[in-house]
């Protein structure tokens, strides 16, 4: 056996997720995200999820089991890449319309995402992958209802100008500085 191998991850393949209601989390996930059920077990108290079921069994495992309350923040975020910005903004819309809590439409540049939270709180997002180069973090608050010509059109304006130092609003970083604020105190009342 040779020792000179170095091994490499080829992509991430799936996310499990414990929850406490898997029947609203699997109506969320099938219904108001399209993910494709594949298999299940309810015995075993697991349902296997996919976007792209010919190719990839599942990316997402929804499982029975959760033990920490609504409070906890066990998942910083869960990303769905989507092929267009259109279908982004087609979720950003179905969000609104669902009632679906949002957290921020931005655009990082090199992406344009919709960050929201599942039923449970879990936070989640939706991004479409621009084809700009960005360096990271690059967090500029965005307005989906805008014309989408108009809106790729300052995007690359920011690019060109934030695009290799990277830019974070300034409203990004007080709602980041205000949440690790609340788990740490969240965290040391425990």
């Amino acid at each position: 056996m040779t020792t000179d191998f170095t091994p490499a991850i080829a992509e991430l393949g799936h996310v499990g997720i414990r929850c406490h209601d898997v029947a609203r989390q699997l109506e969320f996930y099938t219904g108001t995200l399209g993910l494709t059920l594949t298999d299940h077990d309810e015995k075993l108290g697991v349902w296997f999820l996919s976007a792209r079921p010919d190719t990839e069994h599942h990316e997402v495992l929804l499982a029975s089991g959760r033990t920490a309350g609504p409070d906890v923040g066990l998942i910083q975020q869960v990303s769905f890449r989507c092929d267009s910005l259109e279908s982004v903004i087609g979720f950003f819309r179905r969000f609104r319309e669902q009632g679906v809590t949002l957290d921020m439409v931005v655009s990082h540049g090199n992406a344009v995402g919709v960050y929201f939270y599942d039923p449970e709180g879990n936070r989640c997002e939706v991004y479409w992958q621009t084809g700009l180069e960005a360096r990271q973090p690059f967090i500029e608050h965005i307005d989906l209802d805008t014309d989408t010509d108009q809106l790729l059109e300052r995007i690359r304006e920011s690019v060109a100008r934030y695009g290799d130092t990277g830019f974070t609003a300034s409203s990004y970083v007080e709602w980041t500085r205000t949440n690790n604020e609340k788990a740490t105190s969240a965290g040391e009342s425990e």
